[in-house]
C-alpha cells in the first residue's frame, strides 16, 4: 500500500505512542513527514524506528501550548515539506484525579495542552492545508469525551471541545477542500495511558490511590485480550487521510475494539 506517495503531513505527538506509530505508518505508505513533539528523546526515538524511511523524515521540537513555538515550528514544517496535506493532531497530556481535589492550574493545563493546543496548530496550518492536495485534518478525541472515565474531567472537557471543534471546522473549510476528522481512542496501550511515554505531553494518568476501581469494570474491550498497541489507532489515522477516506469529514471514529458499545 502506498497511499501517501507524494504526500505531506505534520504528525504532532510524533515522539511517542499513537503519534509515533502514525508517524511510522505514513512513512511506510510512502508519506513525506515532519514529526513534531516537545521531547527531543522521542523523537530521536522517531528517526530510529523509521531506519531507511528517515530520509523522508524531518523532527521538530515543538510545545503546542506556546503559540510562539506553534507559529514557529508549522511555518518551518511547511518550508521542510514544501506545503502541507495532511495534519495529524496527536499531541496531548493526560492528568487523573479527583474533581474536589484538582487545581485550577492543573486543569487549564490540561485544556491548553489539548483543546487550545489543538486549535493553535490547526489555525497556523490551514493557510498551507488551503495549498494542498486533498488536505485532511485528523484531531485526536477520545472516548472520554462521550462516555464516563472518572477522575478525568479536565481531559473529557479538552477532549469533547476537540470533538466539537472538528465538526465546526469541517463545516467552515470544506467547500475550500479541507477535510476534518477525530479518532477515540480507548483501550490503547500507549505512552498516554501507560506512563512510558518519553514525551512530557504523553504523561500516565495517574490514578488518585483511592481510585474506586470498580468504576473502570466497564470499561474493558468487547473483543481481543486486553488494550491494543498504538497501531491500532495509526491505521485508522492514516484511512481518514487518504484518498480512500475522501467522503468521510466531520465525524469522529471510535477506534476501542468495542468497550463502549
Amino acid at each position: 500500500m502506498n497511499r501517501y506517495a507524494g504526500r505531506r503531513a505534520l504528525i504532532t505527538g510524533g515522539g511517542s505512542g499513537i503519534g509515533q506509530a502514525t508517524v511510522l505508518r505514513i512513512l511506510e505508505e510512502g508519506g513525506k513527514v515532519v514529526a513534531a513533539d516537545v521531547s527531543e528523546a522521542g523523537l530521536k526515538d522517531t528517526s530510529e524506528k523509521a531506519g531507511a524511511a528517515a530520509d523522508r523524515l524531518t523532527t521538530l521540537v515543538v510545545d503546542i501550548a506556546d503559540e510562539t513555538s506553534v507559529r514557529e515550528g508549522v511555518a518551518t514544517a511547511v518550508t521542510a515539506l514544501g506545503g502541507l496535506d495532511v495534519l495529524v493532531n496527536a499531541a496531548g497530556v493526560l492528568r487523573s484525579s479527583h474533581t474536589h481535589e484538582t487545581s485550577l492550574d492543573s486543569f487549564n493545563r490540561v485544556i491548553q495542552v489539548n483543546l487550545v493546543g489543538t486549535f493553535l496548530v490547526i489555525r497556523e496550518a490551514i493557510p498551507a492545508l488551503l495549498e494542498g492536495e486533498d488536505a485532511a485534518v485528523v484531531n485526536f478525541s477520545s472516548t472520554s469525551a462521550m462516555f464516563a472515565h472518572p477522575y478525568m474531567a479536565a481531559y473529557a472537557a479538552s477532549k469533547g471541545g476537540i470533538q466539537s471543534m472538528t465538526h465546526a471546522l469541517a463545516a467552515e473549510y470544506g467547500k475550500q477542500g479541507i477535510r476534518f476528522n477525530s479518532v477515540q481512542p480507548g483501550s490503547i496501550s500507549s505512552g498516554m495511558t501507560d506512563g512510558s511515554g518519553a514525551s512530557k505531553q504523553s504523561v500516565g494518568p495517574g490514578l488518585p490511590e483511592d481510585a474506586d476501581m470498580s468504576l473502570f469494570m466497564k470499561l474493558a474491550p468487547a473483543i481481543g485480550q486486553g488494550f491494543a498497541g498504538p497501531e491500532s489507532v495509526a491505521s485508522v489515522v492514516a484511512l481518514l487521510g487518504s484518498q480512500d477516506g475522501k467522503f468521510i469529514t466531520g465525524t469522529e471514529v471510535r477506534v476501542d475494539g468495542g468497550t463502549h458499545f
